[in-house]
């Protein structure tokens, strides 16, 4: 190696961003192995390289000993001193053991670590610049499909998007541009890993928070979000300004906001809901689009009796349960949705059976009780009494 190679360096440290005495350490050390291997020997060896013209050294480290028994790693005290009188028992002496073909080894040795260093460099850059996007939606094209699994060219790399994190039904074709959420970012033996996903909830959060700039700003809020992929929606606002309105921010002038974002989903139904610190209010709301009569609420237990219009009970419900499933999760809270005519039902069975209960234990007291046997007509008339 030469004077060419050092600055061959410089200018690697220039354009990869690789330290040179980084690279030349691993050269060393690649070096040391490569001794080694190529000339069979098991002496402790040092390599010293000369950083401003790149001139390579091989020395053999042996310990000074009274009597030698491996010449590979020890030298008696009377050689140790012919060289240089001042060594002692146990001192290490460094004897120069460049191999003649050791210029040849050490440039392949030397591009291959070079090539390698630049290599994990590139990935570590990668890295560094996805692992700090975890979490952002990034704009990707679809360049293969194998195994159902959908290979995606972000430019520098190429990322994933696993069967478990595509929207069920949606379409996927080779060129195909979408939005996709950057899920996990993994560093492997093979350099970094992107997880991209379609149906994490948090897409449709991020992709608000890119079209409305109340959110971006901080004006307004998401709350809480729930989301079935590919059907619907359920995302909670509120606004830190009395003056500016959470779901007008959100929608947009005529829907042009929240459109955007049912495009980029293929048209998944998205319901916005106005979040509540009063949580009976905020239950009502998250049942949209259906009305609610009563909400009745069980602060310990976290459970919500809902009272709804006869006729918009299958709304609140949803279909397979899907909304009331879906508020369920924004709310963090167990619902129970019953009609208004389910609910007078239950209402009217309960007090039946309270009288029921009030009755036998009247009936039991007074078997019970012998100042009460001499009264039947009292007791006859009490009973009459509870029944009615």
């Amino acid at each position: 190696m030469n004077q060419e190679f050092i600055q061959a360096l410089y200018e690697i440290e220039k354009d990869k961003g690789i330290s040179k005495d980084v690279i030349l350490d691993a050269i060393e050390a690649a070096l040391i192995s490569s001794y080694k291997k190529n000339f069979g020997s098991s002496t402790n060896a040092e390599v010293d390289m000369n950083r401003d013209n790149g001139e390579i050294k091989v020395f053999s480290i042996r310990d000074v000993v009274e009597e030698v028994m491996d010449e590979a790693v020890e030298i008696s005290l009377e050689e140790a001193k012919e060289i240089d009188p001042v060594y002692e028992i146990g001192d290490k002496v460094r004897l120069e053991a460049t191999p003649l073909d050791f210029g040849r080894i050490a440039a392949q040795t030397a591009k291959q670590v070079v090539i390698q260093r630049i290599k994990d460099a590139e990935r570590d850059v990668i890295y560094d610049e996805f692992v700090d996007r975890e979490n952002e939606v990034i704009t990707g094209v679809i360049q293969r499909i194998n195994r159902n699994n959908l290979y995606v060219d972000l430019g520098k790399i190429e990322a994933i998007l696993p069967p478990s994190e595509q929207i069920p039904e949606e379409e996927y074709n080779q060129g195909d541009r979408m939005k996709m959420l950057v899920l996990e970012v993994k560093k492997t033996n093979k350099g970094p890993q992107i997880i991209l996903s379609r149906s994490h909830p948090n897409l449709v959060k991020r992709l608000f928070e890119l079209e409305v700039p109340e959110i971006q700003n901080g004006i307004v809020d998401i709350h809480s979000i729930s989301r079935e992929a590919g059907s619907r929606t359920k995302i909670a606002v509120h606004s830190k300004d009395p003056d500016v309105d959470p779901l007008g921010a959100c929608v947009g002038f005529k829907g042009s906001r929240v459109k955007l974002i049912v495009d980029e989903l293929n048209g998944e139904k998205i319901d916005i809901i106005i979040w509540n610190n009063d949580m009976a209010e905020f239950i009502a709301n998250s049942l949209s689009p259906s009305k609610v009569v009563d909400v009745q609420i069980n602060e310990v237990e976290k459970t919500a009796l809902v009272i709804v219009p006869d006729y918009q009970l299958s709304l609140a419900i949803g279909k397979e349960g899907q909304n009331a499933r879906l508020a369920a999760k924004l709310t963090n809270w167990k619902i129970d949705i019953k009609s208004e005519s389910q609910y007078a039902e239950d209402l009217e069975k309960g007090i039946e059976n309270s009288i029921e209960e009030d009755v036998e234990k009247t009936i039991n007291i007074s078997e019970d009780d012998d100042s009460l046997e001499d009264n039947s007509e009292y007791n006859d008339e009490n009973i009459e009494i509870i029944e009615s």
